[in-house]
């Protein structure tokens, strides 16, 4: 496997690795909240990218949200995944690949837009504070 570049943030990074090497067991909760770790292709480098996100659960289905804190552009892991939607999935020690794809507008989405926001309820600020429509994203394991 080729090396997976980690988040250039520092703290991102660090909490990145401390999760791999201890396989999600220092890194898993964090601010009382779950994470993964998601693996993207980048869309132009080719690069493995790898970064930290809060998620959910709907069935066996992850849910992450796409917010970049509400950045007025979507973050670059949601750029890659549209472009390649197989990505890699780490979970506590659980690692495995996934195919991502956006949710769409309705019922669905509404639901599942109000459950991210009961783990992360910054989600909604986040959500004021763009004009852009943020997306969310369904990981399903292959």
């Amino acid at each position: 496997m080729s090396e997976i570049l980690e988040s250039p943030i520092e703290f991102v990074a660090n909490h990145i690795k401390t999760y791999v090497a201890t396989n999600g067991e220092d890194g898993h909760m964090w601010q009382g909240v779950p994470c993964l770790l998601l693996t993207t292709t980048g869309r132009k480098s080719g690069a493995q990218r790898r970064c930290a996100l809060i998620y959910g659960m709907d069935g066996n289905d992850y849910i992450v949200v796409a917010s970049r804190g509400g950045d007025a552009n979507h973050p670059l892991w949601y750029k890659n995944m549209l472009d390649e939607p197989t990505v890699t999935l780490q979970v506590k020690g659980d690692v495995f690949q996934a195919t991502a794809s956006t949710i769409a507008e309705g019922a669905d989405r509404d639901r599942l837009w109000n459950a991210m926001a009961a783990i992360w309820p910054d989600y909604n600020t986040y959500a004021e504070k763009t004009e852009r429509r943020i997306p969310l994203v369904r990981l399903t394991r292959i």
